[in-house]
């Protein structure tokens, strides 16, 4: 049986899982990650959230509202910070969530706004929540004073741009709201690297943004025969890199540690470091552009 009703999704998975395969071995990364989706599953019942589903190393949970969502991202990202390092490497979770409607079926959710929160998860960094304003907007006057605006993406299926914002979890001294933002003051923009064949590129001002595909007047030229003449273009906005694909056949990006992703007229933040491929999979051509953001 269906029905309509209002909730909030969340969205939460462990970050760099797949390289923790490669580091720590199966055995290891899978007890691992076996206790983040637990701990998970504990913070989200702790504010009367309910796990839908787990797939793999993510979990979908439903929330009778975004406090009691941000209260679980916030004790997910602080008790699975505790544990121990495995591999090396230090453990840690992204979470994006979205309120509105959704159309429950027997034991799964559906609709726009489970969409949106998948998306929103995927703009998120380790140990980051990512929420849109429009779901900041609900927010109790308590939460609300620990959110602040980040930039806007274009997301497929929405006529406008969806303006992101962050919940800060962690105790810092310099706190601001979403009504009124006022941008702090930063060190210098941190720079953007690529690399494609001997050629290197570099980008560092806030005002930068750089084309990349086959067309000779791209900042960054591309041999590949499935690139479009722009296929792409990486933009500053506030302290993050977004790639914003314009092509025919999309843009694969592969962040180091993480699954690939294909882009289709959608936007996305680039992470420390990865690769770019034009119009089919990594694995299927060697005209790649490999990202660094220092």
């Amino acid at each position: 049986m269906e029905e309509s009703r209002q909730t909030t999704v969340l969205f939460a998975d462990v970050s760099g899982s797949t390289k923790l395969y490669e580091t720590a071995g199966d055995a290891a990364a899978l007890t691992a990650i076996g206790r983040c989706i637990e701990r998970m599953r504990t913070a989200a019942e702790s504010t009367g959230g309910r796990v839908v589903k787990t797939i793999g190393d993510e979990i979908m949970a439903l929330f009778p509202s975004p406090d009691a969502a941000a209260g679980a991202a916030s004790e997910m990202h602080a008790t699975i910070e505790q544990l121990p390092e495995v591999g090396g490497a230090k453990l840690g979770v992204r979470v994006g969530f979205h309120s509105g409607p959704v159309i429950q079926r027997e034991d799964d959710v559906f609709g726009d706004t489970v969409n949106m929160a998948a998306r929103l998860v995927e703009q998120a960094g380790k140990g980051q929540i990512i929420i849109s304003h429009e779901t900041a907007e609900l927010f109790s006057p308590a939460f609300r004073m620990f959110t602040r605006p980040l930039y806007s993406i274009q997301v497929k299926g929405k006529a406008e741009e969806v303006l992101l914002c962050e919940v800060m979890w962690r105790p810092v001294e310099d706190r601001t709201t979403v009504a009124g933002y006022r941008p702090k003051a930063r060190a210098a923009a941190a720079v953007l690297r690529l690399k494609y064949r001997d050629a290197e590129v570099a980008r560092r001002r806030d005002n930068d943004s750089i084309t990349i595909g086959r067309d000779q007047g791209c900042g960054l030229v591309v041999a590949d025969q499935k690139a479009s003449r722009q296929h792409c273009t990486i933009e500053r906005r506030q302290d993050k890199w977004v790639l914003k694909d314009h092509s025919t056949n999309g843009t694969y990006v592969t962040a180091e540690g993480d699954s690939e992703m294909l882009l289709q007229r959608e936007e996305l933040t680039l992470r420390k470091h990865g690769w770019i491929a034009f119009g089919q999979p990594r694995s299927g051509t060697t005209e790649l552009v490999e990202y660094f953001c220092d």
